[in-house]
């Protein structure tokens, strides 16, 4: 079992991690380094200067691939061992509800935690950045504790005690800053925001697809 988890995780997180890699590289990537002309102070004139594609830096491109990989082999590692504690009390793999799965993945670690700390861009004010992690990680937990609760709870008290831990976080309210003073436009950090969650929605369905496809493969029995 742990061998058939290992080869799933590991292609699968290798695959998600390049089709990470590109995304940003073609859609996100873009933004950042526009961003960061702003971090300087504003200047007169620069939000309307555009960074080209071909600034990059085959080094940092390499390295971005790499990280992207490592992450999302562990995450990949992580969403296949609930998927097959899931499939050993009779609830089937598949391509399907590995997508589900990937779905869920993106909700808990990307969408819940986006409504009260939005990805950040240089630039862009923000509070402290050790409250802020506290809250994300708590968020991303608890929702996905919600998540399966919705999917696998028998009563009611099960789906209530779920809506509870969703909403919980964002009742206490995310770390916000003292003040607002952003330097970077709002156009581009709105841009950024949504350009960052959908990537994320892609990687996720992608990467569940993956796991449930190979988890289903010769290749994970090799």
């Amino acid at each position: 079992m742990f061998v058939k988890i290992a080869l799933s995780a590991l292609f699968a997180g290798c695959g998600a991690g390049l089709v990470h890699a590109l995304l940003q590289f073609a859609y996100i990537q873009p933004l950042l380094l526009h961003a960061e002309l702003f971090e300087l102070g504003p200047i007169p004139g620069l939000d309307q200067v555009t960074v080209p594609r071909g600034a990059i830096d085959p080094v940092r491109e390499a390295m971005n691939v790499i990280f992207a990989a490592l992450v999302y082999t562990g995450y990949a590692f992580i969403l296949m061992a609930v998927m097959a504690f899931a499939s050993e009390r009779g609830h089937a793999i598949t391509p399907r509800t590995g997508l589900i799965w990937g779905i869920a993945g993106f909700l808990a670690l990307h969408f819940a935690p986006a409504f009260g700390v939005a990805p950040d861009m240089p630039g862009l004010n923000a509070a402290d950045v050790e409250p802020r992690q506290v809250w994300w990680y708590g968020t991303a937990v608890v929702t996905g504790i919600g998540l399966w609760l919705i999917a696998f709870g028998q009563n009611w008290a099960a789906w209530g005690t779920a809506i509870i831990l969703i909403a919980a976080p964002h009742i206490i309210g995310a770390p916000q800053p003292d003040m607002l003073t952003n330097i970077a436009p709002p156009e581009l950090a709105a841009s950024f925001a949504a350009r960052t969650l959908g990537v994320a929605l892609v990687v996720w369905t992608t990467l569940g697809l993956l796991l449930g496809t190979l988890w289903n493969s010769k290749l994970s029995e090799a």
